[in-house]
């Protein structure tokens, strides 16, 4: 989700690679689930989270779509979000003590939190969100401990290629009054990167990038 904010608003004014210290670990969020609650349609997915869901849940696209995920515009491009729920607006997937019940499957922008990514020259950086986390004294931890996500190299790759191939979706949407072309390209992005399922047996990065060559080569035709 881009934002219009400088990072010094935002940020203690630095900006971080994956060996880098950060003051991001709350130590196991003990006590707090703030970060759970009232988040509206922040927490956006991308195809790598669907897949995670999907496949550690045992529940299809449409099964989570009718459920504990939702659509919603996200600068442009219509993506699906976590569901928020219940008189705290809690994520549908955070149990009575508040805590997560699907943290090993969680979607990246929960691994990521309280960093950010800055985007810049075809790739990102990481930065701290300095206003977003409740938790005081959070310890230093290296960032790649604190994202914990498997296969990191081709992760980065993919995070930065489906970042850049959404601005270029929605730059197309910015630039057309055609009504049409901008609800076809939105059901594609949903239908060809979140609905249709990814094979478990097969590497989930190779499957997405068949279907972002496909989707690149559909954009030149737009």
């Amino acid at each position: 989700m881009m934002r219009e904010v400088s990072l010094e608003e935002i940020s203690d004014g630095r900006l971080y690679g994956l060996n880098d210290m950060v003051k991001a670990d709350c130590r196991d969020c003990k006590g707090c689930s703030a970060c759970c609650e009232g988040m509206g349609h922040s927490i956006v997915l991308d195809p790598l989270d669907m897949y995670r869901l999907c496949s550690g849940l045992h529940r299809t696209p449409e099964e989570l779509l009718n459920t504990c995920l939702e659509l919603n515009v996200c600068d442009g491009s219509i993506l699906p979000n976590l569901k928020m729920a219940g008189e705290k607006e809690q994520c549908v997937f955070l149990n009575k003590e508040g805590r997560c019940t699907i943290h090993a499957l969680r979607p990246g922008m929960c691994r990521l939190f309280p960093l950010g990514r800055y985007y810049e020259n075809g790739s990102f950086r990481y930065f701290l969100q300095v206003h977003e986390c409740r938790k005081e004294n959070r310890s230093k931890i290296k960032v790649y401990k604190w994202i914990d996500t498997p296969d990191l190299k081709k992760n980065q790759k993919f995070v930065s290629d489906w970042h850049y191939f959404l601005k270029d979706v929605q730059e197309i949407v910015a630039n057309t009054r055609d009504t049409q072309l901008i609800r076809n390209l939105n059901v594609y992005v949903v239908n060809r990167f979140y609905v249709k399922p990814y094979e478990e047996r097969e590497d989930f990065y190779e499957q997405f990038y068949r279907r972002l060559q496909e989707a690149r080569q559909l954009i030149k035709l737009a």
